[in-house]
C-alpha cells in the first residue's frame, strides 16, 4: 500500500527481496539466491544491478515494483493486492497496473485487489465485490456491475465517479459513516439509503430495512444484500 514505508531503509534491495528465500528455504547457498532475486527484479522491469542499492535511491514506482518482486520470490499462486497504486502518480499507476496484468497473465497467477479507485476496478478485476461497514453488499462480474449497478449504494459510488460524458444526475449519500463496531440495526445502509428517502416511517420496506440484514440473493448475474434490489 505505501511503497515509501514498506521497505527497510537499512537493507539492501537484494536482502528486502530474497528474504522470504532465507526464510522458508535456508538450503539455498548465497549464489542461489543472488540469481533467484536477479531474475524476479528483471522479471518487474528493473536492472539485476538495483540489488545492492538501498530503498532511498529509487521513486515510488520503482519501490512498488521491489514490493512486487518481494511477493514473488517464492513463486505464490494467489495475490492480496492493498491498494497497490493509491500512493502513485496517476501515469505511475499506469504502468504498475499494466505490470500486474503482464504477470498474472505469465505467472497464472490469481489477485484479490482491495482498492477505492473503481476507475482501476472497471480497468483490472473480473469479478468485484463491493463492501459496506465490513460486509459484502454486492457481488458480480465486473461487466454486469458497471453496466447495471444493483444495490443502491454501489449505483452512488459509481454515479460519484467523474465522467467525460454528459453530466448525469448525481444524488449523494446523506448522514455521517456509522461505527463499524456498532452498525445499525437491520440493512446497516437503511440510515443513509437513497431508496428509503421517501418511504412513510410505517411502511413495511421500511420497517424490514430496519429491522432484517437483508441476505444476499441473485438477481440475474450478481447477488444482491438489499430488500428493495431490482
Amino acid at each position: 500500500q505505501d511503497p515509501f514505508g514498506s521497505l527497510s531503509p537499512r537493507m539492501r534491495i537484494r536482502d528486502i527481496v530474497g528474504e522470504g528465500l532465507e526464510v522458508h528455504f535456508p538450503h539455498l547457498d548465497e549464489k542461489e539466491v543472488d540469481a533467484k532475486v536477479a531474475s524476479v527484479l528483471m522479471e518487474v522491469g528493473l536492472d539485476k544491478s538495483v540489488a545492492e542499492r538501498y530503498p532511498h535511491e529509487f521513486s515510488g514506482g520503482q519501490r512498488q515494483r521491489i514490493s512486487i518482486a518481494r511477493s514473488l520470490i517464492l513463486e505464490p499462486e494467489f495475490l492480496v493486492l492493498d491498494e497497490p497504486t493509491s500512493a502513485l502518480d496517476v501515469s505511475v499507476q499506469a504502468q504498475v497496473l499494466n505490470l500486474l496484468r503482464e504477470l498474472q497473465s505469465k505467472r497464472s497467477l490469481t489477485y484479490l485487489f482491495i482498492t477505492h479507485n473503481l476507475s482501476v476496478v472497471q480497468y483490472f478485476s473480473d469479478v468485484v465485490a463491493i463492501m459496506y461497514l465490513g460486509r459484502i453488499v454486492e457481488y458480480a462480474p465486473a461487466s454486469e456491475l458497471f453496466n447495471n449497478p444493483r444495490h443502491p449504494y454501489t449505483r452512488t459510488l459509481l454515479e460519484a465517479v467523474p465522467s467525460l460524458g454528459p453530466r448525469k444526475p448525481f444524488e449523494p449519500i446523506t448522514g455521517d459513516v456509522p461505527s463499524p463496531l456498532n452498525p445499525p440495526a437491520g440493512c446497516h445502509f437503511h440510515p443513509r439509503c437513497p431508496l428509503l428517502r421517501d418511504e412513510p416511517e410505517n411502511s413495511p420496506l421500511r420497517q424490514k430495512c430496519q429491522s432484517q440484514y437483508p441476505e444476499k440473493t441473485r438477481r440475474g448475474e450478481s447477488f444482491v444484500a438489499c430488500h428493495a434490489a431490482e
